[in-house]
């Protein structure tokens, strides 16, 4: 097996060659992991299994479909760092345990944490999480996700930076963030904004699901195999004695199923797509939208646009900005950038759309929402998509979304507060 370079001997360098800052960072992370459902039980979360030159972590709260915690953050990066610097492990797997690979962060946490004025542990879940997901898009080791079930957010966030992604016919894909006056995040709007023409915007604006089909026919996925092959495919790479890309690669193609996307899929609509998503603002995605529906009378259309209307409006603008920067930034400056836009989003400075939204669809779930308006919710999931009536966010409309807000979305929240720190040094990101 090839040996790959130390990752600890390089990391005592940096730390001694940049003050311990980013280090000490990290530390304080650890440290502070107690009293928090941001971080309770960090053992019991991610459990570990394999032996020889196999190590497989995988994500264990099936209550709340592995949603993401500081905790998880924490543990993934200190197992991810011992195996990346043993010799004698060659390929890393991760998966989640029951029907979800990961709904993404643990938000309704998040909202807690945050109602109890505790914004400094909220900092450190965004930091841990995208510390970690840096970690994982410079991994030395070849790195297979496995996507069975819900792969939402920063699920999403987790997986899709590694080596490889199998997905399979249960897996279910989206960056549902905007309906919850978000923002695409945990690295997407580096991902979004690789994919063919502008499903990348599509997808973070109308927070639409792909099933594992799609997800392979578009590159988020890198290998669909149907869920009842999953476990051949894990002893087959369990028994590998190998860090060679090429023969993972080849193992992974020996469990592939032949597929294509069925005819109500969004990739047969991607030329329509393109030309009312490839616009500069909302605005004008909406009327090319509203233009389309008119002229065709077509059903992807006219839901499109729905789920536009419903959004909201600065979760709308801030998003496609994000995608659009995204396509010209590494994956570090995308994850700098969204750890700014995060804060300020967990902040209440300009908007308090996160907190509403959480309260409403998934903490008090009572279709009361204290935006001043009236909806009704008629389905509640992880998957996020409810129909409203009448509803309002703040600002409630596009017209009242500022310049002055969006830019100040992608700022920091105060003059002070540092931006998020990535090993870049110690680990050069491969695209």
């Amino acid at each position: 097996m090839q040996r790959v370079k130390s990752a600890s001997s390089v990391l005592s360098r940096y730390t001694a060659n940049n003050n311990g800052g980013f280090i000490s960072r990290l530390k304080r992370s650890l440290s502070s992991l107690s009293n928090s459902p941001l971080t309770d039980d960090q053992e019991n979360f991610v459990l570990v299994e394999g032996n020889g030159a196999s190590r497989t972590a995988i994500l264990n709260r099936p209550s709340v479909l592995n949603a993401l915690n500081t905790s998880i953050g924490a543990r993934l990066q200190k197992l991810y760092s011992s195996w990346e610097d043993d010799p004698d492990i060659g390929i890393v797997q991760l998966k989640g345990r029951g029907r979800a690979f990961c709904a993404g962060g643990d938000i309704v946490a998040l909202y807690n944490v945050i109602r109890q004025g505790n914004i400094e542990q909220g900092k450190e879940f965004f930091w841990t999480i995208y510390n970690f997901i840096y970690m994982l898009g410079t991994y030395l080791k070849p790195h297979v996700a496995l996507l069975h079930g819900i792969t939402m957010g920063g699920g999403a966030g987790v997986s899709i930076p590694g080596t490889f992604r199998v997905a399979t016919d249960k897996t279910v894909f989206a960056t549902p963030e905007t309906l919850i006056g978000f923002h695409p995040d945990a690295g997407a709007s580096f991902y979004l904004s690789h994919l063919p023409g502008y499903l990348g915007e599509y997808l973070a604006l109308t927070g639409d699901k792909l099933n594992g089909v799609e997800m392979l026919s578009c590159g988020l996925a890198t290998h669909y195999s149907l869920a009842a092959k999953l476990p051949l495919i894990e002893e087959q790479l369990g028994s590998l004695t190998t860090d060679d890309p090429s023969v993972i690669e080849g193992s992974l193609q020996n469990f592939g199923d032949l597929v294509h996307p069925d005819p109500t899929s969004v990739v047969h609509w991607i030329e329509t797509l393109d030309k009312c998503f490839g616009h500069d603002t909302v605005e004008e995605i909406i009327d090319a939208l509203e233009s389309e529906a008119s002229r065709t009378k077509d059903v992807w259309s006219t839901s499109t646009l729905k789920k536009l209307k419903d959004t909201s409006p600065l979760s709308l603008k801030v998003s496609l900005r994000s995608i659009r920067e995204g396509r010209f930034q590494t994956l570090d400056q995308c994850l700098i950038r969204e750890y700014r836009m995060s804060l300020q989003g967990i902040s209440g400075k300009i908007t308090s759309d996160f907190c509403e939204g959480v309260r409403a669809r998934l903490v008090d779930k009572d279709s009361m929402p204290k935006f001043n308006h009236k909806w009704l919710l008629v389905q509640y999931s992880f998957s996020l998509h409810l129909i409203f009536r009448d509803a309002q966010w703040n600002p409630p409309s596009l017209e009242l979304v500022t310049a002055d807000m969006v830019d100040e979305y992608f700022s920091p929240v105060t003059a002070l507060e540092p931006d998020l720190e990535l090993p870049t040094k110690l680990r050069e990101a491969f695209l």
